[in-house]
């Protein structure tokens, strides 16, 4: 295991619950914001499937849906672009 702290003296792995803890630690900002962004796009597809686009097919559907996965990392990538020409 690829561990990046020095192990313990007792000669033990830390638990799961402990590696759990210290990977939401380090990644928290990341992961709320993953979160939040899959809340919005699986919102948004939602609402225009329910209202715009009644009677489309339900592959239609499944595809709006991942189309989230590319929208992400374009979403993501511009951001840091963006940042960057600060």
């Amino acid at each position: 295991m690829t561990d990046t702290t020095a192990p313990d003296d007792s000669g033990s792995e830390p638990s799961l619950g402990d590696r759990l803890r210290r990977h939401v630690s380090e990644n928290r900002r990341g992961m709320l914001h993953d979160l939040v962004f899959a809340l919005a796009w699986v919102t948004l597809v939602s609402l225009l499937f329910d209202y715009v686009f009644v009677n489309a097919p339900t592959w239609a559907y499944y595809m709006f849906m991942l189309a989230g996965i590319p929208a992400y990392f374009g979403f993501f990538i511009s951001l840091d672009m963006a940042r960057e020409q600060r």
